[in-house]
């Protein structure tokens, strides 16, 4: 069988049917983007750096992530053929291979960043149930468990069904990160947010914060992980309703969320000295509201974090399933992970999905550590796919493939080259033990691109993409090496 690439027309691109609607589609983005973050941005940002700093480091952290989200929305309305996001656009930019890794990495890190919100969900509720107290108590994995098979059931029942669930905990989530921001608002002391503006005289446990673009550097190692899911919508472009859709659902996911970060952000500095600010165990909101209006709040916040922690596991069990079922559709991945049931549910990336999550889970039972180490490199293989995405962009631009005679192309290519500047840097902060760890993961996911392609009797490997994977062949040995001598910890 031979693969051909089927392009449609801007046209049939465009031509309604049934799928995820805008809403369902921004809901996505939100959802996936609002964990569990914006919970504890207080502590953690006052823990880093001054109000003036910050308003440098949010500048340019959101000039980077805005000019992210516009090649989403970019890509989406020019190559409307491409399915699965971050996926699709690594793979018609640079090959089946770069594909899988980019498909690979995301799913890789999604999955244990939903084992995480698993962890803490149920830590969370260990505030009103003691059993539950750490989130890794034999309770609590238990209690895991059986809402992870609950999501997964409720998935398998058809991704329309579980998008309208997703869109319902969102909203229900929101309201009460909006109703800290509207009491923030009524306490907020113009005197407190300024004493200090740049952090000069302000210390942390007994250090100082340092020069400004110290703080600045601190603070944006925070936002690296804040914004993950903006790609959420791109990831479900093949069930939209409409392509145009997903670029929209972006952008509108992006600047509300961005929104609510900055309130919370700087409306706490005005709420507590940045040093008792700073020392706010995490919830850090949680504190803030017990202080404005007594514990009522913090029960309420801690609530609100339960039910955002419930959405972003949902909105992320479905991304989990969508990135590995488009690639198998294509050749890149097992058969197997195509497969849909009678709900058009893709039922055996699910599985697999839902399957590795809970074998992490009774891990934490034996060694929460290693587990929580595993979370934090995984993580850092979501950022090369947006590195992809982004040169993709700045390829179509040069090449000038889809722009008709005459049709400017500067402002995308500007676009997409400050958002792979961001990226690289990006890729660049999380350190080089992430990206060999990284090289890890993907020489033993390797096993799965092999399967799926001789599985079709095609070709493994083309000239390029050898020398790729000898290049990761090698990074994962070096890997190998530093474990081995205690210079790269996994655990």
């Amino acid at each position: 069988m031979s693969e051909i690439d089927v392009a449609a027309t801007p046209a049939q691109a465009e031509k309604p049917q049934a799928g995820l609607g805008l809403a369902a589609l921004t809901a996505i983005v939100v959802g996936s983007m609002i964990g569990s973050g914006i919970f504890a941005l207080p502590s953690q940002m006052a823990g880093s750096a001054a109000p003036g700093p910050l308003l440098i480091g949010w500048a340019i952290t959101g000039v980077g992530m805005l000019t992210l989200a516009f090649v989403f929305q970019t890509l989406a309305q020019r190559k409307p053929d491409v399915d699965g996001g971050v996926y699709g656009y690594a793979k018609a930019g640079f090959g089946n291979y770069i594909g899988f890794t980019s498909a690979f990495g995301y799913w890789a890190s999604a999955w244990m960043g939903n084992v995480a919100y698993l962890v803490l969900l149920f830590a969370t509720l260990g505030t009103f149930f003691p059993a539950f107290e750490g989130g890794a108590t034999p309770p609590a994995i238990i209690g895991a468990s059986i809402l992870l098979w609950v999501v997964h059931f409720m998935t398998l029942r058809g991704v329309q069904t579980a998008a309208f669930v997703n869109t319902v905990v969102t909203i229900a989530k929101v309201v009460p990160i909006l109703t800290f921001i509207a009491i923030a608002a009524v306490g907020f002391k113009a005197g407190l947010f300024s004493a200090d503006f740049w952090g000069k005289a302000t210390e942390i446990d007994g250090e100082p914060l340092g020069d400004t673009m110290h703080q600045v550097k601190n603070m944006m190692l925070v936002t690296v992980w804040v914004f993950i899911g903006i790609e959420g919508a791109a990831v479900y472009s093949k069930r939209a309703a409409k392509r145009s859709d997903v670029g929209r659902a972006t952008v509108f996911g992006f600047v509300g969320v961005l929104a609510l970060l900055l309130l919370v952000n700087f409306l706490s500095f005005g709420l507590m000295a940045q040093a008792k600010l700073a020392d706010l165990p995490d919830p850090s909101m949680a504190g803030l509201m017990k202080q404005q209006v007594g514990s009522w709040g913090a029960t309420f916040i801690s609530v609100g974090l339960i039910v955002s922690l419930l959405g972003a596991l949902i909105a992320w069990v479905m991304l989990c399933a969508e990135i590995m079922q488009v690639p198998a559709l294509d050749h890149v991945m097992p058969a197997f992970l195509g497969k849909e049931n009678a709900h058009h549910s893709p039922a055996g990336a699910l599985w697999l999905t839902n399957g590795c999550i809970q074998a992490m889970l009774i891990w934490t039972l034996f060694n929460e550590s290693t587990y929580l180490s595993l979370v934090l490199l995984a993580t850092s293989l979501i950022l090369l796919p947006y590195l992809w995405s982004a040169a993709y962009q700045v390829l179509l631009a040069v090449r000038g493939e889809t722009y008709q005679s005459g049709q400017g192309r500067t402002k995308d290519l500007i676009v997409g080259a400050i958002a792979l500047v961001y990226a690289v840097w990006l890729v660049y902060a999380g350190g080089v033990e992430y990206l060999l760890t990284g090289a890890l993961f993907y020489f033993l996911g390797t096993v799965l691109f092999v399967w799926a392609r001789r599985e079709k009797k095609l070709p493994v490997f083309t000239s390029a993409e050898w020398a790729i994977f000898a290049v990761v062949t090698v990074a994962a040995g070096y890997a190998v090496w530093q474990i081995y001598t205690g210079d790269l910890s996994v655990g």
